[in-house]
């Protein structure tokens, strides 16, 4: 089935509709007979109707012949859906009813007077883009309606060729949309989708034997050997490749609309205002686009760098930009460096802003360069019905619904990387949690996690099935239903990760997947287990120590900053008599600076008969000048600088931050555990909270875990040992609170 097949048809259809208006005598002046919808774009398929309306210029009667058309085109045995209107009655119903306006714009001329329908097209064009403000965002609700209700054609186990999301009424609202003149679309791109689906709606057809746009799965084999191809997997991978495609221009479209919606009308171009946001990267018109001067041929952490800017920011990444950094932007090397890894960890947690951005990733090429295992599983549909999505989909929406439990576990990280390759073994023949270990151990280690972490990832690729097997076929109260899991699973870190996975996983599957009874029973399972797989408190961190500065240890200065030039990037230490309030203010001079903190560690350390506070920042920047950094943390010590307002980010995170009080980590100083977005100043704002109380931070270690930043403060009196359990509980309600009015709105 081709376009040449449809045109055929239409010029069959064209004549037999011609011939009845003839023979019925209908007037040669002010009538005329149009055709409207699918008929009129010339998209007929073997099974469609034939939608026409007689046309009737204003003043014009009916007579006889208005009735008379219609049965010769009845007789003939094809189904028509038909009207008579006249022009006025046209142009009103369009400008009432959205779906009739949809029809009208594919008007095209059968018989008659042909200055009428030019009359009818042009007016209802002018309607159309007059309106276009108004309209768009009804066309939205409707879309995103049919959305809810048949889902995308892509991942749908029963998909409905035209009503989908993806599908052919998408095509028609896109044409609708360029009609409006208010934004463009890929041409090329649109066409090749249209036409492929319609291929393929004309094969359903003939294999149906009536029409229909519903592909049900017995279908699919006749229709790949319709469409010669291989069997019928290939058949739904040709398909619903289409539909992404459609879909992706679709989406994209819809939020380029939007943006030029919440614009004020402007007379004459303008000229996109370029916001840096990052090193390369920049927001134009909300796109995430390069920044100007920017070259991706020296920078091979650009791509990573802008998907995860556009997914945090809930932003498009330009599909020219994308496709320009896949093809420009220098292969990374194997392994990742830490860098490269954290960005990609924050793209992956970045919640539902990773959905579009990764198509755009997908649909550029740009996918493959990042992560060439992912076409082992792009397109694939799943075996299980229970499974709303197609397993690469399934795979993203997995990482979307982990990107919400990350502050249950130590190492949100592993977990949205488990969860992008937790099916990456499906396709094959081999179960595919075991097929899965070794490609998620090979990836794991390419892009930079050490042997301890590759095998994390790795064993919760593997045993990604454990806990609902076991939860829901096993006896809870048989101690061997224990044993299966504990025997498996290492330790109570790996167990919060396997339980995250495993619910995120459900999410991602179906709502039925993750109903009230399997949650409790695996939620049951977890606790069970980590009750035996509880271990000894781990012992205090051993006391650090470094050659304090000379003019430190004299009292000639009381505060140096040193610079250490490190690969990609710098250590930076600060010394300086210890006193409640020095991290706070070293931790702020680095903030203030915008320097990106990826690992700290503080102590005091008693030097000739005085203590003196030391604290080493790794970060990222390589070009610091030690001079500046003192010269801005004198400034603040003194008070003639307050970090505070600078460092207040506007709007709330995502996710609440947790503060937890770990007694039993430690016997000579209060543990909390900070687990918060990563952003500017987070640390200053935990150490200007403490210091407020009067407590003093003797040790710190603080890492950036993706998009979480996972901090441990071993806290105690000035002076003292550690806190009593109600001073406890009030630096840890000091802490949330500070961290929760520093990022409230202004």
């Amino acid at each position: 089935m081709t376009a040449a097949e449809r045109a055929t048809r239409t010029r069959e259809a064209d004549a037999l509709c011609a011939r009845a208006f003839d023979d019925a005598g209908c007037p040669d002046s002010g009538v005329a007979l149009v055709a409207v919808g699918g008929y009129g774009r010339q998209e007929l398929s073997p099974y469609s109707d034939l939608d026409v309306v007689l046309v009737l210029d204003d003043g014009v009667e009916p007579g006889a012949w208005a009735a008379g058309l219609w049965y010769p085109l009845w007789d003939s045995g094809v189904e028509i859906d038909h009207a008579v209107r006249t022009l006025a009655e046209v142009l009103e119903r369009s400008g009432a009813d959205l779906r009739v306006a949809l029809g009208m714009l594919d008007a095209r001329h059968l018989a008659g007077d042909p200055n009428l329908t030019l009359r009818l097209r042009t007016a209802v064009l002018a309607a159309w883009r007059r309106d276009a403000r108004l309209r768009l965002p009804e066309l939205r609700r409707l879309g995103e309606a049919r959305a809810g209700r048949l889902g995308e054609l892509a991942d749908a186990a029963v998909p409905d060729l035209k009503e989908s999301v993806g599908g052919l009424r998408d095509g028609t609202v896109l044409k609708a949309l360029v009609a409006s003149w208010l934004v463009d679309v890929p041409h090329a791109d649109l066409e090749r989708c249209r036409q492929g689906l319609l291929d393929v709606r004309d094969v359903v057809h003939s294999v149906a034997g009536r029409s229909t746009d519903r592909v049900t799965p017995e279908y699919w084999p006749e229709v790949a050997d319709l469409l010669g191809l291989a069997d019928a997997t290939a058949a739904q991978r040709h398909t619903r490749a289409l539909a992404r495609r459609l879909t992706h221009i679709s989406r994209l479209t819809w939020r380029r609309t939007d943006a030029v919606l919440r614009r004020p009308r402007t007379s004459g171009a303008r000229r996109p205002q370029l916001q840096p946001v990052a090193p390369g990267v920049a927001v134009a018109h909300e796109e995430v686009v390069l920044d100007r001067g920017t070259a991706p041929s020296s920078d091979p952490l650009l791509l990573l760098r802008a998907a995860a800017e556009a997914a945090e920011r809930d932003l498009v990444l330009a599909p020219a930009t994308a496709a320009r950094l896949a093809r420009e932007t220098p292969p990374l090397p194997d392994p990742w460096p830490a860098g490269a890894r954290e960005i990609f960890v924050r793209l992956l947690a970045s919640g539902p802003g990773l959905l579009p951005v990764w198509e755009t990733l997908e649909e550029t090429g740009a996918v493959d360069a990042v992560l060439p295992e992912w076409s082992r599983v792009r397109l694939l549909p799943h075996a299980s019905v229970v499974h709303r999505f197609t397993v690469d989909r399934h795979l993203v929406e997995t990482c979307i619904e982990a990107a919400a439990l990350i502050r249950r576990v130590a190492r949100p990280d592993v977990l949205v990387v488990a969860a992008l390759l937790h099916d990456i073994g499906k396709g094959g023949r081999t179960e595919h949690s075991a097929a899965g270990e070794p490609i998620a151990r090979l990836v794991a280690r390419r892009i930079g996690f050490d042997d301890r972490e590759v095998d994390l990832v790795a064993g919760l690729v593997r045993r990604h099935l454990l806990l609902p097997e076991v939860a829901t076929t096993r006896d809870p109260d048989d101690p061997a239903t224990l044993a299966l899991v504990t025997t498996q699973v290492r330790d109570r870190e790996e167990l919060d990760l396997l339980a995250a996975l495993t619910e995120a996983d459900a999410r991602a599957t179906s709502e039925k997947a993750w109903s009230p009874w399997r949650a409790e029973l695996v939620t049951g399972l977890v606790r069970r287990c980590g009750a035996a797989l509880q271990e000894l408190p781990p012992p205090d961190p051993a006391p650090a120590s470094v050659v304090v500065p000379d003019t430190v240890r004299s009292g000639a200065e009381h505060l140096v900053v040193e610079v250490e030039p490190r690969p990609a990037g710098s250590l930076v230490r600060v010394f300086g008599r210890d006193r409640v309030g020095l991290l706070a203010d070293a931790a702020a001079t680095l903030a203030l600076q915008r320097v990106s903190v990826r690992a700290a560690r503080a102590w005091t350390q008693e030097v000739g008969g005085r203590d003196v506070g030391v604290s080493e920042w790794t970060v990222e920047d390589a070009d610091l000048d030690a001079a500046v950094l003192r010269q801005r943390l004198e400034a603040i010590a003194a008070g003639r600088v307050d970090p505070a307002d600078r460092l207040r980010r506007p709007g709330p995170t995502r996710l609440e931050p947790i503060v937890v009080v770990r007694p039993e980590a430690s016997a000579r100083a209060t543990v909390l555990e900070v687990r918060a977005a990563d952003r500017p100043g987070l640390i200053h704002t935990v150490c200007r909270a403490l210091a407020g109380l009067g407590i003093s931070v003797r040790s710190a270690h603080v890492s950036t875990l993706g998009p979480q930043a996972v901090d441990v403060f071993y806290v105690q009196e000035h002076a003292a040992g550690a806190l009593t359990d109600r001073r406890a509980a009030a630096a840890a309600h000091a802490v949330r609170g500070a961290l929760a009015e520093s990022v409230a709105p202004r």
